[in-house]
């Protein structure tokens, strides 16, 4: 079963945003993403609704973060792209009459229920900015600099 890319997709574009001082275009995030503009500008338009994000047009527009990485968690952004299924398993059937699997289901779904409550409080305890540092340590470890990171995916220095 293919998975919901779009929660890991955003995190990348906005690491790389709050790395830049200009805006940045649609169609340079979506080289970082190896998509199309539209894709990038989709996935955007919750994250503009929520006001973490702005955009200008016309020449020398595009995106830019408003706010502060600190003050955003995972879970403000997985809310932001419209709150993904966050568990690929489900029930056989939603209402059987067999009650074996009347049985099963309700194991199961107590037990998706409390790993769903988990995984969206740890998403609220990680914050953009953590997020970011633990990017800053894992490039400088390899002795990497973000803007030849951002030149690697087609944007500007």
């Amino acid at each position: 079963m293919k998975r919901d890319g779009k929660l890991s997709g955003v995190l990348h574009i906005l690491l790389h945003m709050a790395e830049l001082d200009e805006p940045v275009t649609s169609d340079d995030l979506s080289k970082i993403m190896d998509t199309n503009p539209v894709v990038v500008r989709r996935l955007m338009a919750g994250l503009r609704e929520q006001q973490y994000v702005q955009s200008v047009k016309g020449h020398g527009g595009g995106w830019t973060l408003a706010c502060e990485l600190v003050d955003l968690t995972l879970l403000d952004i997985y809310q932001a792209v419209g709150s993904p299924g966050l568990l690929a398993m489900g029930n056989r059937t939603e209402a059987p009459g067999c009650l074996v699997e009347q049985s099963v289901n309700a194991a199961l779904g107590k037990t998706f229920d409390e790993a769903e409550q988990l995984l969206l409080r740890r998403l609220g305890e990680v914050t953009l900015a953590s997020l970011s540092a633990d990017c800053h340590h894992r490039l400088e470890a390899k002795g990497i600099s973000l803007k030849a990171k951002r030149n690697r995916h087609g944007l500007q220095s």
